[in-house]
């Protein structure tokens, strides 16, 4: 049976952390699409959108920390987390 994880937070701060993450991600998204609209390549977009994310994960959690980050993201795409359905 996998680990329980326990949060250190209350479930109000929990919610309005996955909140921020749902309008966060609304945000990216709507940028993406502003970006294909202007004609710039998606591929070339996703990587700087990533150099960006990188930029700002080691300014706030350092070089290890964002390593760290970087290395779930990983694991989480190898396991078919991000797979979606290509977009027409």
């Amino acid at each position: 049976m996998p680990a329980m994880s326990i949060s250190t937070q209350n479930p109000l701060e929990d919610r309005c952390d996955a909140d921020a993450r749902e309008a966060a991600l609304t945000y990216v998204g709507e940028a993406f699409a502003l970006a294909a609209l202007d004609g710039i390549d998606v591929d070339a977009f996703a990587e700087a959108a990533l150099c960006a994310a990188m930029c700002e994960l080691v300014a706030v959690h350092g070089e290890d920390g964002a390593a760290l980050i970087a290395g779930r993201l990983a694991d989480r795409a190898a396991a078919g987390e991000f797979s979606v359905s290509r977009r027409q």
